[in-house]
């Protein structure tokens, strides 16, 4: 009794597995695939100086705008300095810049980030001056000043030197507060547009799906590949309201078939749709190896006749990779089998990127190829 229970409870187990759905690994949330219109960030530059630097920062001669400013933001202090000499070495001419936050009030704190314009060897140990942050229409959003944080270092000696990370850029945390807010009313909204991180005409109708299925009547079309238009359901008193419903509901993206190459360090990165046709491809390289071992001749001790000569001795190697055949891949094959197959070949990351290139211009890859760097 006790085996034939046992014997049920593992087809029971079975079962269950067999008719559980999978898990939606694949699955992301709406707000985690598209931006709601209107709620996006600003970006903010400004200028200004940084002081207290031990001997590191510019050189006046060689940086004349440092100079300029420093004599600029005296004399707004009340301090005289034309006609003469100025040489320190404590300031640097910095650009300041930062991102306005959606939705920032007046008041709140922004990080920033400084980075040196002129010569200056490290900022570590500074302290930005009073900056303007201006947006792209000149108007100023933020204040920004304090102490700068520099990750990197450089330590120089009088026959070597010793750096780590960027001691020319630091960052100020919390140091940017907003003067001024960016007008925007999204809870008076009637209708908007999300706006696909990843423009796909299929994410965008299984979008518009999954948010009409929710509320149970149609408030949301997709526009094109890149938009979703949404419309406020009568049953909402706001757009704020709508949105936090369904900005969790969960989507399936689906993406183009893509192989991303950056040739200046050798990096493939091939998506899951990749297919390639038939195709056969061989690769291999002649290389020739010339060494040169040249050996000295001398005659025989206590000759009458003969001299010390260098005799040169050359050795050539021809290696023609005879080992590497054809190999043949069949169509419709998946990302897997394309790697397995390629590596298959004894190739690294250089010669794929050329292979790749030579199957899509053979017209058997089926996917976009792209190139960065």
């Amino acid at each position: 009794m006790a085996r034939t229970s046992s014997l049920l409870a593992s087809v029971s187990l079975a079962c269950a597995l067999v008719l559980a759905p999978p898990p939606a690994f694949s699955f992301s949330r709406i707000k985690d695939l598209a931006d709601i219109e209107g709620v996006r960030s600003n970006m903010l530059i400004g200028y200004g100086l940084v002081v207290g630097l031990n001997n590191t920062g510019d050189s006046l001669k060689n940086a004349p705008f440092t100079q300029q400013t420093l004599q600029t933001m005296l004399e707004r202090l009340g301090v005289n300095t034309r006609g003469f000499p100025i040489n320190t070495k404590n300031v640097a001419a910095v650009m300041v810049t930062t991102d306005l936050t959606p939705f920032a009030v007046q008041g709140s704190h922004l990080d920033v980030t400084i980075s040196a314009m002129g010569d200056a060897k490290s900022l570590q140990g500074g302290t930005l001056l009073a900056t303007t942050l201006l947006a792209a229409d000149g108007q100023t959003f933020a204040l920004a000043q304090g102490s700068i944080a520099v990750g990197g270092f450089s330590v120089q000696g009088a026959a070597a030197s010793v750096s780590r990370g960027v001691p020319t850029s630091g960052r100020i945390a919390n140091g940017a507060i907003v003067e001024r807010e960016v007008g925007y009313s999204l809870m008076k909204a009637t209708s908007l547009r999300l706006s696909l991180r990843n423009p796909d005409l299929t994410t965008a109708q299984r979008m518009a799906q999954a948010i009409n299925r929710y509320l149970g009547l149609t408030a949301a079309t997709a526009t094109n590949p890149a938009t979703v238009q949404l419309n406020r359901p009568a049953s909402y008193a706001d757009i704020v309201s709508l949105l936090t419903d369904i900005e969790q509901l969960k989507v399936e993206p689906d993406l183009p078939a893509k192989v991303v190459i950056d040739e200046q360090s050798g990096v493939i990165v091939m998506g899951s749709d990749v297919r390639i046709s038939t195709v056969a491809i061989a690769q291999g390289n002649l290389t020739i190896r010339i060494t040169e071992t040249p050996q000295v001749s001398q005659p025989q001790p206590f000759a009458q006749q003969g001299q010390t000569t260098v005799v040169p001795r050359t050795g050539i190697e021809v290696d023609e990779d005879t080992g590497k055949r054809f190999a043949v891949l069949n169509s419709g094959i998946s990302l897997q089998e394309l790697v397995n197959g390629l590596n298959a070949l004894g190739i690294g990351p250089r010669d794929m990127i050329s292979i790749l290139q030579a199957i899509k211009a053979a017209g058997a890859l089926q996917a976009e190829i792209e190139v960065i760097g």
